[in-house]
């Protein structure tokens, strides 16, 4: 059975919570007028991403039960729809976080803080300290992660492990150089995830300008053998695919090779220590 999965590539307004809140509303609602039951929003879809300070991104955070989300509940509860978005959070003990939650009709199911803070973000928000979530749904079972995450390779070979089907990826991609003709790294680096551990992956980008910077708009949603099933570059632009979450399940390569099972974990101890991040042999 496939579910129909849609990326919106919004482009958040920069310190507009109250307008973003609103358009996010307004994709939700046509994502899933057109048959989504899974939708994925950008990274810090509510508040935009250049803030200057950190007074700045305080004014533009929301807190996870904020009133004005439950329009987004409303909107998923047309179709049964679980939407997973990037929010800049306030947390009860103050400290910002760049966050995604997950939620449904029923109201917010699962909050997840950015563990892997890029560049400035460091000045910006407190990084997470618990492990991101893995949530059944009707549909099949959805991990989260944000952005820069999906740079450590540990990030989605972990949910794939803890039983993921679909890990959804709300980013922000700032554009780097690349050759004529290739995909963006950061695809690149979510293709060779999702085949590596056989687990679909999709990851929502954002579009517009935001203070001189351009974004990749590389919202891409990519299946199990890691080619990518459908992406936009489109300002806005949606990127729609029904996939199959159980066939995330199957982690065969051919009848004697299995992605999971051929593991051989007693030889990768350096990557659980923390005094081997240098790179430097000895």
């Amino acid at each position: 059975m496939t579910t129909r999965v849609t990326c919106v590539q919004l482009a958040p307004v920069l310190s507009d919570p109250d307008g973003n809140i609103e358009r996010a509303r307004s994709a939700i609602r046509a994502a899933v007028g057109d048959g989504a039951r899974i939708v994925v929003l950008p990274e810090l879809a509510t508040s935009g991403y250049l803030f200057e300070s950190a007074g700045e991104a305080r004014d533009a955070s929301i807190t996870a039960d904020d009133p004005r989300l439950a329009a987004w509940s409303a909107e998923a509860a047309r179709g049964g729809a679980v939407v997973v978005a990037g929010f800049c959070e306030r947390g009860a003990d103050g400290l910002l976080h760049n966050s995604a939650l997950v939620l449904d009709g029923a109201g917010v199911r699962a909050v997840y803080r950015k563990v892997h803070l890029w560049d400035r973000e460091k000045t910006l928000f407190a990084p997470g300290r618990a492990e991101p979530p893995v949530l059944d749904t009707p549909y099949g079972r959805i991990g989260v992660l944000i952005c820069y995450d999906l740079e450590f390779p540990e990030m989605p070979r972990a949910l794939a492990l803890r039983g993921a089907d679909l890990i959804a990826v709300p980013t922000n991609w700032p554009v780097v150089p690349r050759p004529d003709g290739e995909h963006p790294p950061e695809v690149v680096a979510a293709m060779a995830a999702a085949r590596a551990s056989r687990v679909l992956i999709a990851c929502c980008d954002r579009s517009g300008a935001e203070r001189g910077e351009r974004w990749t708009r590389g919202t891409a949603l990519i299946d199990q053998d890691g080619w990518i099933r459908a992406s936009t570059a489109s300002e806005g632009g949606r990127a729609t695919a029904d996939l199959d979450l159980a066939a995330a399940r199957g982690k065969r390569l051919t009848d004697l090779a299995d992605v999971i099972a051929d593991r051989r974990p007693e030889l990768y101890g350096e990557l659980v220590r923390p005094d081997r991040g240098t790179g430097r042999a000895g």
